[in-house]
């Protein structure tokens, strides 16, 4: 993995559970403007919006550079319309790099033809 493809794939990781949050609290903030006088919709709803666009691009950019499969990045997009999916595609995301760098490692030091 060249460090392009390793900076989309880190950048992508890094918005992904921030936005999931607020996803979460823009759910939150909708359910009280309905139920209390309380109105954060649209400060949470502009900040959702922001990294919900952020989210997107840095998805488009890794599945470029990673040449994900169409089902790959279907499956990193669907994540994104989720409330709780962000933190999945973190936490898959985080792995895939840890992988990464092991079989880096290993060709380096000659172990695995991977």
């Amino acid at each position: 993995m060249d460090i392009k493809t390793a900076t989309a794939l880190r950048r992508l990781r890094l918005v992904s559970a921030p936005e999931a949050v607020s996803f979460l609290l823009l759910l939150i903030c909708s359910v009280l403007k309905r139920t209390t006088d309380f109105n954060a919709v649209p400060v949470m709803g502009s900040i959702h919006g922001v990294l919900f666009i952020l989210y997107v691009i840095f998805w488009a950019d890794a599945w470029n550079r990673a040449k994900w499969s169409l089902g790959t990045a279907a499956f990193y997009f669907v994540l994104s319309v989720l409330p709780t999916g962000g933190f999945f595609a973190e936490r898959k995301l985080r792995r895939a790099a840890e992988d990464a760098v092991i079989a880096a490692r290993a060709r380096k030091e000659g172990v695995v033809n991977a």
